[in-house]
């Protein structure tokens, strides 16, 4: 098999729902074809119109653009083996099956049985037929042999061997016409040459009726590596069901999509260089060994999401940031502030872009802070120090024309070292004043600049007075 002949697909449903797993799975395949400078297809599997949801395809072609995994052939950039949604293949399935009752690989079946005691299977091909030309309701299943053993090699689990006699003979089309999955997947990897079939390991059970199905056929067998599941814990798997995040959950909350998909190439593989955690897209490209992949399900942890994100994060540029974080931003704030200054400050404290509305709602709005707050062992603060700083910096404040943060940091300085105290011991209560916040994104003169000359005046005022009765 030369290179320019590895061909995988990713083949989703259109369900509405981009399961992480499912966005994993997507991953591998894009980068077991361009490893190997192959070709990456996306097929639409729709056999199933029941659980076709509106908007399902786009929200497939968003989710892997967002991803970068973007496809050498499908749908809507077209290829020599399409179409490349099922519904538009109807025609050929039958035809197909039909070939398999010709080599007495598969049979009419006018009853509920499915199995190798079912009397379909003995019936001859030409009273079948004129069974089916009556209407009589029949389905199309696949002919199972009664002994020996069938197996294949996995990439990832190795060699596996299933007893024939316990395969159940499977439909392949349906009372309705439509192929099943099982036997419409076989059809198109066939038809459109793909060489590599990566899924999960719930599909280890149905591989060998799949390779059954090529060897009636007499067609060429892909390469299989079936992937250990994505777990929501030790028990459970991640579902729609339970409420689990999508992609496009994880997307609205603010995580980055470079982010996720690095996360998710980590969730069940790990690289040659084992303490590695971070690569571009093109990096694991060069980077991938699909034996590598793990035998053990993956546990999808929200929280080391977070950190691979906030490191994404801390790489942005300055102008990137303020260009994702502006929408986050004035989603609270409709005043006008320094938003370069407020961005400079939030970029290194936020680990997802959803945190940012509630670290900066106190631009608008100061919420009912504890005085308890202003105590602060590592800065030497009190509430009643706290007092006195605030006391000191309110003259200063108001007598401050340049409304700048170096300006303004060099007025509070110079009082500090006249006056023989730390910057902290002058600035830390100057934050919690202005934003009640014990972890506040930013210092106290950014704090200062950020909401504005009259909003800092005021605030401090009033910390003055909240302080002074409750001394008193």
């Amino acid at each position: 098999m030369t290179k320019d002949s590895i061909r995988t697909r990713y083949a989703p449903s259109p369900t509405g729902y981009m399961h992480i797993g499912n966005l994993r799975t997507a991953l591998y395949e894009y980068l077991t074809a361009k490893h190997e400078k192959g070709v990456f297809i996306l097929r639409i599997e729709d056999t199933d119109q029941k659980r076709h949801a509106d908007g399902a395809i786009e929200l497939i072609y968003k989710t892997l653009k967002q991803a970068g995994l973007l496809w050498d052939e499908g749908p809507d950039v077209g290829g020599n083996y399409g179409p490349y949604i099922q519904s538009k293949r109807m025609g050929l399935y039958k035809q197909f099956a039909e070939e398999l009752v010709n080599r007495r690989e598969a049979y009419y079946c006018f009853c509920e049985l499915g199995n190798q005691d079912c009397h379909c299977r003995d019936i001859s091909v030409a009273v079948a037929r004129e069974t089916v030309a009556k209407d009589v309701p029949y389905v199309i299943r696949q002919k199972m042999p009664a002994t020996g053993i069938t197996s294949f090699d996995d990439m990832v689990y190795g060699r596996i061997e299933v007893d024939n006699s316990t395969l159940e003979d499977q439909i392949l089309i349906k009372t309705d016409g439509m192929p099943t999955y099982n036997f419409a997947n076989v059809v198109d990897d066939h038809l459109m040459e793909i060489t590599y079939v990566i899924r999960g390991n719930e599909y280890l059970s149905s591989t060998p009726k799949y390779n059954l199905l090529y060897q009636s056929f007499g067609w060429n067998i892909p390469k299989y590596i079936h992937c250990p599941p994505v777990m929501k814990d030790a028990n459970h798997k991640l579902s729609k069901r339970n409420g689990d995040a999508s992609f496009e959950d994880l997307i609205a909350q603010g995580f980055l999509s470079e982010a996720i998909l690095n996360y998710l190439l980590l969730l069940g593989w790990t690289p040659k260089e084992s303490e590695r955690e971070f690569f571009t897209l093109q990096e694991m490209v060069e980077a991938w060994d699909p034996q590598r992949i793990n035998k053990s399900p993956a546990i999808f942890d929200i929280q080391k999401l977070k950190y691979f994100n906030a490191i994404y994060i801390r790489n942005l540029s300055a102008e990137r940031f303020k260009e994702l974080a502006l929408p986050w931003i004035e989603s609270v704030v409709q005043s006008e502030i320094d938003v370069d200054l407020l961005c400079k400050n939030l970029q290194p404290r936020c680990e997802i872009f959803g945190d940012i509305p509630d670290k900066i709602r106190f631009i608008e709005q100061l919420p009912d802070y504890d005085l308890k707050l202003f105590c602060n062992n590592k800065q030497k603060t009190t509430v009643e120090s706290s007092l006195q700083a605030l006391q000191a910096l309110l003259p200063i404040l108001e007598k401050q024309n340049a409304w700048r943060q170096e300006a303004v940091f060099d007025s509070v300085k110079e009082y500090a070292t006249a006056n023989g105290v730390k910057n902290g011991w002058l600035l830390y209560p100057l934050g919690i004043a202005l934003s009640g916040m014990a972890n506040s994104p930013g210092g106290g003169t950014d704090l200062a600049i950020i909401t504005g000359k009259d909003k800092t005046l005021s605030r401090i005022k009033s910390a003055i007075h909240k302080i002074s009765c409750a001394i008193d």
